[in-house]
């Protein structure tokens, strides 16, 4: 699992002692292609390496994609100094591991360069660099006299890889019988504690294992920026937020976005994976009430944005169709991935009973929407909550992407109170 980087032709990993050992990672004009076709990638594999027999000297990039080839990453650029923690954010199949695989010298790009100084420790595959039939101490062990480590500085540092990947009972026990958690506590270990890197290449491993120990190697990995430099590729919005100064997004291996802005990223890689709604008619089912006209301020059409802070105004004109009494709007609001986030409440209650055939109309306001940025679906319903029956409702009420400035990350953001008070001196 963890790995140190070898040296390629188009990978230059150098000192960290260089006058600009600040950016511990630059990555230039970089593409990588694979080919669909298992016979022609065999042939196309051996054309390519008897050319760089023959012409080991050659610096000559093509550029062209042959039958059944595809980019799996194309012309990308960016750097990363130390302190920095990128988020790499997309689908699966964005390119994201592919590009990994390169920083670590697993694979050679086909164009352009990468230059990785100092030390590389990296968790990208599971169970990768470890020999299943040897111990968890054992292979502590070979990692270490892979990176030419001595026996007594491997000495040193065991008790504390022990203890932080928690598996004191199992580290005589040979790795194939650990469960895919274990992998993931002694890789870790062994990546951050054994390796001491410069640069940490970590790719969903940390989607594997109970929500305590992903806290604690959260928690490692923000101490280590203070030295090193993180490229952290998950689907979690909440680990990226948590640890990443800044984000990349790949959408079919090339860069749609880099931005400092993490939530911006979250949220431009969520509208991705979304089709576009455009102006929808609202499906009303009316139990009790006929929906005659309904009108929002301000108008919203698809995937138009609103402010977080910006208020919300419904008007909506409705006929009886059996007595009411003591009416409830509910405005509920979900995330693009189907969660619950919030629902606005509001009692209609006018004192006077509803008959039959009356007509009447709701005012409704939420004075601030509060949510963090995203892309929300909201549902509105109205109860008589006398008897907690469904008047009407409307399921695919509203769709708006919510914008805000919010640097929090959390879903909801509720307003407070407070004062500044003067202290005597």
């Amino acid at each position: 699992m963890p790995s140190s980087s070898p040296t390629s032709d188009l990978r230059s990993p150098t000192s960290s002692s260089d006058s600009d050992s600040d950016v511990l990672i630059k990555v230039n004009n970089v593409s990588k292609k694979f080919c669909r076709d298992f016979k022609k990638s065999l042939w196309y594999g051996l054309k390519d390496t008897a050319a760089d027999i023959l012409h080991p000297t050659s610096s000559s990039q093509d550029t062209s994609l042959r039958p059944s080839e595809f980019w799996a990453n194309q012309n990308i650029s960016f750097e990363v100094k130390r302190g920095e923690c990128v988020g790499l954010v997309g689908k699966n199949g964005a390119g994201k591991t592919t590009l990994l695989k390169m920083l670590n010298g697993l694979i050679k790009p086909d164009t352009g360069s990468i230059e990785m100084h100092g030390r590389v420790g990296a968790l990208i595959a599971l169970g990768a660099g470890f020999n299943p039939i040897l111990t968890g101490r054992e292979n502590i062990y070979v990692n270490g006299s892979i990176l030419g480590l001595h026996k007594k500085e491997i000495d040193a540092k065991l008790e504390e890889i022990v203890d932080f990947a928690e598996i004191e009972d199992a580290i005589d026990a040979p790795v194939r019988t650990y469960s895919s958690g274990m992998q993931v506590r002694l890789g870790f270990a062994v990546a951050v504690i054994l390796i001491q890197p410069d640069v940490l290449l970590l790719d969903e491993v940390l989607a594997v294992g109970d929500a305590a120990f992903r806290a604690k190697c959260l928690n490692q990995v923000t101490n280590l920026l203070k030295t090193s430099a993180v490229i952290f590729v998950s689907h979690s919005e909440t680990q990226i937020k948590r640890i990443c100064t800044q984000a990349i997004v790949l959408s079919g291996g090339s860069m749609t976005l880099e931005t400092d802005n993490v939530f911006e990223a979250f949220l431009a890689y969520n509208e991705s994976g979304l089709p576009k709604t455009g102006p929808q008619e609202r499906e009303w089912i009316s139990p009790l009430a006929n929906v005659l006209s309904c009108s929002v301020s301000p108008e919203i059409e698809g995937d138009q944005r609103i402010l977080s802070t910006e208020a919300l105004t419904i008007h909506i004109r409705v006929s009886a169709k059996a007595p009411l009494d003591k009416l409830q709007a509910n405005l509920f609001a979900r995330t693009s991935a189907g969660e619950l986030v919030v629902a606005y409440e509001a009692n209609l209650d006018s004192g006077n009973i509803i008959e039959e055939g009356d007509e009447f109309e709701i005012e409704y306001q939420v004075e601030a929407l509060n949510l963090a940025a995203g892309r929300h679906d909201f549902m509105f319903i109205v109860v008589n909550i006398t008897d907690y029956q469904v008047v009407f409702k409307c399921e695919n009420f509203l769709s708006m992407v919510v914008q805000t400035e919010n640097i929090k990350g959390a879903s909801l953001i509720l307003p407070a109170q407070g004062r500044l008070l003067k202290m005597k001196n």
